[in-house]
């Protein structure tokens, strides 16, 4: 329940609405993108390059998004059987699998015709995204580019701008992403335009600026937003919208709607009494359900990992410099999908600051089937966590697009022993 009661007037609310709006519309531009027989780009979460791909304009299909909402919809049981019966194992990657049944279908997905391929993008920031492009090149000979971004030697070996390992590999990017506009002049047919690419990289500061803004704002008690279920869609539009004025200016309102709530003490629930982090992707089958598990408890999710590193790395609100803006770009990815990366696999420290920062009371971990990048090693974190710090923790498990493999009744349990064992804690401790 919200405790939005009696102090509901101004920007309460505008924020899901809005995003439910924009991510409609996003789709029906898909879908007209497919009815004219045109193509798109396919790029994923953690580095898009849509700000570059927008000066081409060519528009960004998201196979992770696109799958993702086929569990949310409960329909993705149909698109895994049919990849599964075509040959793909019950062991590999749900998106995938619900991609792959979509291609089957010719782009049929419940939120309208998705175009086909006319170019893949992608990082080296998850392994399952360079044999998942693989599958449009045999199935269209699509040009795959893939951008290898150097990621972080170890926990605590980041770089930043300055240090001449960070130059390196920054240098290295950039040379990339120059192969990467000749490709698109030759997909698109048009010439790459400088000034386009400082447009839309000024729409991403913006876009960026507020995420991270929003994100810390949540630092508020009780906190304004949920950030499993409300955030998911404005991680929609962050995605989605990345590098338009759209998306520039829903966040910009997003911000003000969450400082309007968090200086009227406007809560994601009604009497807060738990704050918890999440850790790991949605379980996407039951979505709703999941998160009442929590809430119904006075559970608040306050914080996601999957903010993250589903957000590119946004979250840490890099901005462009607009004078030079291809150097910058080179510079922004590095650093942006590089923390999405240490967001999966180097999590420790930056979990410890949030449990300080935003007051968190428990740490949910939720190790999915069908995604090892996300999931291996969580175990390992928990132990690492729970050694470094004296606080509660959750471990299940279940998958982000699979049914047959998620259990009510066992996550329950689970949820529900975690919430007695708060309670205990706060008794011993007087509190």
């Amino acid at each position: 329940m919200s405790t939005q009661t009696a102090d509901t007037e101004g920007p309460v609310g505008r924020g899901a609405s809005e995003g439910a709006r924009l991510f409609r519309e996003w789709y029906r531009s898909l879908d007209a993108v497919a009815q004219r027989g045109d193509g798109a780009a396919y790029v994923f979460v953690m580095g898009s390059l849509a700000e570059l791909l927008r000066v081409f304009d060519l528009p960004t299909v998201f196979p992770e998004v696109n799958s993702l909402q086929t569990a949310v919809r409960r329909v993705a049981h149909e698109y895994l059987n049919e990849a599964e019966d075509y040959g793909y194992s019950p062991d590999i990657c749900g998106y995938v699998k619900a991609d792959v049944a979509l291609q089957l279908r010719g782009g049929s997905h419940p939120m309208g015709q998705i175009p086909k391929p006319a170019l893949a993008v992608l990082t080296n920031a998850c392994n399952t995204y360079i044999k998942w492009a693989e599958i449009w090149e045999r199935m269209y000979q699509t040009p795959v580019f893939t951008l290898d971004v150097p990621g972080s030697r170890a926990s605590g070996r980041q770089t930043w701008p300055g240090d001449p390992d960070f130059e390196r590999d920054r240098e290295y990017v950039a040379r990339q992403l120059k192969d990467l506009i000749s490709l698109c002049e030759k997909v698109s047919g048009k010439p790459f335009d400088i000034d386009r690419l400082r447009e839309t990289l000024g729409h991403t500061n913006a876009m960026n600026r507020g995420w991270k803004r929003v994100l810390e704002i949540n630092r508020s008690v009780p906190a304004p937003f949920n950030a499993v279920t409300d955030a998911t869609i404005s991680l929609g539009v962050a995605n989605g919208f990345r590098g338009t004025l759209e998306g520039a200016t829903y966040f910009s309102q997003l911000v003000e709607e969450m400082e309007y709530k968090a200086a009227r003490g406007i809560g994601t629930i009604q009497d807060e009494k738990h704050r918890l982090i999440f850790v790991g992707v949605p379980c996407y089958p039951i979505f709703r359900r999941f998160n009442e598990m929590f809430s119904e408890w006075g559970g608040a999710f306050v914080v996601s990992t999957y903010l993250w590193f589903a957000s590119g790395g946004a979250s840490l609100g890099y901005e462009y410099d607009l004078e030079r803006p291809l150097e910058s770009l080179a510079e922004g990815v590095l650093i942006s999908v590089r923390h999405a990366m240490d967001c999966m696999f180097f999590q420790e420290q930056a979990l410890l600051e949030s449990i300080d920062d935003y007051h968190i009371d428990g740490v949910v971990y939720h190790a999915i089937k069908s995604c090892r990048t996300v999931s291996t090693g969580l175990a390992d974190n928990r132990r690492a966590l729970m050694a470094a710090r004296d606080v509660a923790s959750l471990f299940v498990e279940s998958d982000m697009m699979d049914k047959r493999v998620v259990s009510e009744a066992q996550l329950k349990n689970r949820v529900d022993a975690f919430f007695e064992g708060l309670a205990s804690r706060r008794q011993t401790a007087g509190v």
